[in-house]
């Protein structure tokens, strides 16, 4: 019997788990959050951390720990469009009573409309745009991961600020603050500049984008990769919803600081999102266990 429900949302930065009760409606007993749980870390690594925050939650909430028997669980996950890593997760699952895994894009759209039709394009560690016509069809727009794709992503934005400082230690631009504050937090030199570049991962680039934000108004670097961030967002909006007649909402870490760097037309298009991904897991879970019935 399923007496609890969990909805996950898993990035490459971090994680975040939603605790409900199954007998009253839905009700949130507790909220949670981990370390990174995408799968690009790994199966074993998603597992641990998803299990260690539903545990927490458990704890939070005082129901001691209840068998995962006794749970359904939704999970919206970074990297679950490399199809093997998804199945590889499924299988295995420790137990638990019902499983859903979607991506962390459709989570999050589910929970930014509350299921109903929308679009939404969700910028963090990563990037993806997502949509639900009226008539049910979902619709994908980019997610083709770092370093390929992810436009507009903390990723990206750390990649290109990467790329500026490479130019500055050559001495082929000159650099400002905030090409030293990106040096400083990579080692402060050349060398150790190469080593940093030796050991990253696509969550060490996002996480010199908060250097990009914070320069943004004062360094024509910055501005110029937040402004190109903009226009990547609205041209993933334009192609979720051509007509322009679905509601928009930008989600993810850094949602609202491109809202300021949307074009016009695309910011006069944005309404605040109604829940975020975890909640959106917790939404997919529920639609399923009452599909099921």
């Amino acid at each position: 019997m399923i007496e609890y429900l969990i909805g996950v949302d898993g990035g490459g930065t971090g994680t975040r788990v939603r605790l409900a009760s199954s007998a009253s409606s839905g009700e949130e007993l507790a909220q949670t959050s981990a370390g990174p749980s995408g799968l690009s870390h790994g199966i074993d690594n998603a597992w641990i951390t998803i299990l260690a925050a539903i545990g927490e939650a458990c704890a939070v909430a005082d129901i001691g720990s209840p068998p995962l028997s006794s749970m359904a669980i939704g999970l919206g996950l970074a990297g679950v469009h490399n199809k093997d890593w998804a199945a590889q997760f499924v299988a295995a699952d420790p137990g638990f009573g019902a499983l859903v895994l979607d991506t962390d894009g459709f989570t999050t759209l589910m929970g930014a409309h509350g299921g109903a039709p929308g679009a939404i394009v969700a910028i963090g560690t990563g990037s993806v745009g997502e949509a639900m016509l009226v008539d049910g069809t979902k619709v994908e727009v980019g997610g083709w991961g770092f370093p390929a794709g992810d436009e507009a992503s903390g990723a990206w934005m750390g990649l290109r600020a990467l790329n500026h400082i490479e130019q500055v230690l050559d001495g082929r631009v000159r650099g400002g603050d905030f090409a030293r504050e990106v040096i400083a937090a990579c080692g402060g030199n050349r060398d150790a500049v190469q080593i940093w570049l030796g050991r990253a991962n696509q969550t060490a680039y996002a996480s010199l984008a908060r250097f990009v934000v914070i320069h943004g108004e004062t360094d024509p670097v910055a501005r110029a990769i937040l402004e190109h961030a903009g226009r990547e967002v609205a041209s993933i909006a334009d192609a979720l919803d051509p007509s322009h007649t679905l509601p928009l909402a930008l989600c993810g870490g850094l949602g609202d600081v491109l809202l300021a760097w949307l074009p016009p037309e695309t910011r006069a298009r944005c309404l605040p999102a109604q829940g975020d991904s975890a909640r959106g897991a917790l939404l997919m879970i529920e639609r399923y266990l009452k599909e099921r019935q």
